[in-house]
């Protein structure tokens, strides 16, 4: 099976960025150590501070489908319209 990229992308609230960035960076210890991942890192839009997006590459679907259904992350998306604005833009990619 091929590797499955993923790239997750969010907004801020206005004047929630710090807390925004807060929650997202708690993920990151989390999700490294669950099984598939092989890459999980948060970027800042260089003109917006406030927008952020995530790269990640697992091993395969299945296990990043497990990821996605993990209790922490559970917990994040439970509380994200504390400040987040909108939805998570969320895409898939094979490698070619």
């Amino acid at each position: 099976m091929k590797k499955l990229t993923i790239v997750a992308k969010l907004k801020a609230q206005k004047g929630k960025e710090s807390e925004t960035r807060k929650a997202l960076e708690a993920l990151i210890p989390i999700t490294l150590k669950e099984e598939g991942c092989l890459e999980y890192r948060l970027h800042v839009n260089t003109d917006n501070e406030g927008e952020f997006m995530f790269y990640e590459n697992w091993t395969s679907h299945d296990l990043w489908q497990k990821h996605m259904n993990n209790t922490h992350l559970q917990d994040f998306v439970a509380k994200m319209d504390q400040f987040v604005d909108g939805d998570i833009d969320l895409s898939t990619w094979f490698e070619g």
